[in-house]
């Protein structure tokens, strides 16, 4: 009988324990799987002194826009640097001077982001239901999960926290205790192991504010947002640069301006590792986000042409929409070693993946793309299985100039401008359906070589508060290269605390009546605040900071709907909404579509510009109006002025008005 039990009793251990093991087997491809096609927070703007470190570097360089961020990446701005990641379609990170963010951990439903000193705005204009934006701060832990506007300040052994716009937050300390911070409020938290948590009405914006809310409404009046699919990243970035053309069989199309002749896509830029992507591709043109993780290229008439296709619901995000191409026979020239070769995917054409899990890669891809499929330029019905090893002909092979070639050796090693192999032979290329095997090393982990700024050891070494760990990096290169080189980062552990798990039963703090505290006697910013302007919907030269607007707030509804209907004068006016009440919750502002601008009196239309000697392909784009321009109103602080030249040429054009020092209280 005893034997009988103790077989039972080791069976059932047994089935547990496979139970126990299946369960994970089950779960670690469930997170693999929905993690393909999640977009990464992209480093969309920089101004001064900007600088990056990755985990795998030798030291910190020089930042790049249209960096993706993976966890574990750093950034820091100088005394004159400002800085903007954008992660979501709507949503907005930005630094001022002397701050330092890290991205900790980015899951479908959960950012997790780390401000270890200077001030950061969260212009989170969506934020999508069942999602978490925690702010990790040496004193406390921010969880966001509402739409609003946020910003944090720290300042040696202090951190603010302001909410604005209807926004409210959870905040909670070292000692675990989590408390509700209600729209309009200030929370300050001073110390790290005893804190102390004091609450005050929000102080008036200050220009930071003030230009956060301007660019914000800048960027989501984009005339490019008709054309691609909603929750696609840098699309404001091509209304300056390019031009939409309505092309048959390929529909919308945007060709850029200013390339420069024997231009070809993916040509002006570098390779850099990514811990989860692997090679990733980092253009440096100011609007080479979209084009080169979405769509497909063509080549029309003469010109390259970015197609988006079909509007999709959801977008699919690739490190590169490129086919690899080699063989270990190919070499050029005397001394040259076996080159890598790439080239950007046709329309309709597959793409074959490198990264992922085993059972995503090295299999026809169409992730994203609703238009028809094609391989080896024959469309193929969606049910068809494809083998990835016949797939031997790519369409833009054929047009010249369009295979870009390096030497082994120099691939994923900075930008591949001085690297590049002008004299390549296609003949000899075939597509390898994989990713290059390249060694890695810690250049390959930035996408310049340039030195950067290095932040203060001491805010190096500051911890901060959090709700979980750090995200566990790939090991994407040896440890060794990940530690290699002064550059070493020390990684702090975060304190844990327990993550709020009811906001609104969460206690809110009691705030003294206006006018009694003692931080707000003895300071004269803490006075009550007048009535701000709201800079919501679509962005006027008047209600860029320092415009003096032509309504005033103190204009009754009536009144403001009879100058609204009257003639305009001169100039479009600004739309003032009454200012939100300390306590009271407000709806989260809504994108406003434009309307629709008025044809130039004279001189060419956008739509109608063209290259020295040639005709754009197709006809102008326009889904709204025949007759409607591609100009929008001109906007001395926020718009680009047109570029003249190639990107490279010339350095990145930044909003005028973006401030540099960093705002006191």
């Amino acid at each position: 009988m005893r034997i009988r039990q103790l077989i039972g009793i080791i069976l059932a251990l047994g089935l547990l324990t496979s139970a126990s093991s299946l369960a994970q087997d089950m779960n670690a491809p469930k997170a693999e799987e929905d993690a393909i096609g999640q977009t990464p927070p992209r480093l969309s703007f920089t101004k001064g002194e900007v600088s990056f470190w990755r985990p795998g570097a030798q030291d910190w360089s020089q930042a790049q826009i249209n960096t993706p961020l993976a966890p574990g990446d750093q950034l820091y701005t100088g005394s004159q640097g400002n800085l903007e990641i954008q992660v979501g379609a709507r949503a907005y990170v930005r630094g001022g001077a002397n701050t330092q963010i890290a991205l900790e951990n980015q899951e479908p439903d959960f950012l997790q982001l780390k401000v270890s000193e200077g001030n950061a705005s969260f212009d989170l204009r969506t934020v999508e239901p069942g999602r978490t934006v925690e702010v990790d701060t040496p004193n406390a832990a921010f969880t966001i999960e509402h739409a609003g506007y946020y910003r944090v300040d720290v300042a040696g052994d202090r951190t603010s926290f302001i909410t604005r716009r209807g926004g409210e937050a959870t905040v909670t300390s070292a000692g675990g205790e989590a408390v509700l911070i209600e729209p309009s409020e200030e929370v300050v938290i001073a110390g790290s192991e005893s804190p102390q948590v004091t609450s005050y009405a929000a102080p008036q914006l200050d220009e930071w504010d003030k230009w956060n809310y301007a660019r914000t409404d800048h960027l989501l009046d984009a005339v490019s947002a008709r054309y691609v699919s909603p929750g696609m990243y840098g699309v404001s970035d091509l209304d300056p640069y390019g031009t939409w053309r309505n092309v048959p069989t390929y529909g919308a199309v945007w060709v850029p301006r200013g390339v420069p002749v024997g231009w070809s896509p993916y040509s002006t830029g570098s390779w850099m590792l990514d811990p989860y992507y692997g090679w990733t591709w980092v253009d440096t043109a100011p609007w080479g986000w979209a084009p080169y993780h979405y769509g497909r290229w063509a080549y029309v008439d003469g010109f390259w042409g970015w197609a988006p296709g079909p509007v999709v619901v959801r977008p699919a995000y690739a490190p590169a929409l490129v086919a690899f191409l080699g063989g270990p026979s190919v070499s050029v020239g005397i001394g040259i070693g076996p080159l890598v070769g790439w080239v950007a995917l046709g329309w309709g054409e597959p793409c074959v993946p490198w990264w992922g899990p085993t059972t995503f890669r090295h299999r026809a891809w169409w992730g994203g793309w609703a238009g028809p499929r094609v391989v080896n330029n024959v469309v193929i019905n969606r049910t068809t299985v494809v083998n990835v090893q016949e797939i031997n002909v790519y369409r833009n092979t054929t047009v010249r100039n369009a295979v870009v070639a390096v030497d082994q050796n120099h691939f994923g090693r900075g930008p591949i401008k001085s690297a590049r192999v002008t004299q390549v032979d296609e003949r000899n290329f075939h597509p390898i359906h994989t990713a290059p095997q390249v060694t890695a090393t810690p250049a390959s982990f930035v996408p310049r070589e340039s030195r950067g700024i290095r932040p203060p050891e001491k805010v190096l070494e500051r911890s901060v508060v959090a709700t979980r760990p750090p995200h566990p990096r790939s090991e994407t290169a040896s440890g060794e290269e990940r530690g290699a080189g002064p550059g070493r980062v020390p990684s702090p552990k975060p304190r844990i605390v327990s993550a709020p798990q009811q906001r609104e039963a969460a206690p809110g703090l009691q705030r003294p009546p206006f006018g009694q505290s003692k931080v707000e006697r003895r300071t004269n910013d803490r006075e009550r605040p007048p009535v701000p302007p709201r800079m919501e919907g679509r962005q006027r030269p008047e209600s860029v900071p320092g415009a003096t607007p032509s309504v005033s707030p103190q204009m009754t509804r009536q009144q403001r709907e009879l100058q609204a209907t009257a003639p305009s004068p001169a100039k479009p006016q600004a739309t003032i909404r009454q200012p939100e009440a300390s306590h009271a919750r407000q709806p989260a502002p809504q994108a406003v579509r434009p309307p629709a601008a008025t044809p130039q009196p004279s001189g060419r239309p956008a739509e109608q510009m063209r290259a020295p000697g040639r005709a754009l392909p197709g006809e102008p784009a326009n889904r709204l109006s025949p007759n409607r321009t591609e100009t929008r109103p001109q906007q001395k602080s926020m718009e680009r002025k047109e570029p003249q030249q190639h990107p490279e040429a010339r350095p990145e054009i930044a909003p005028e008005n973006a401030p540099h020092q960093k705002q006191g209280k």
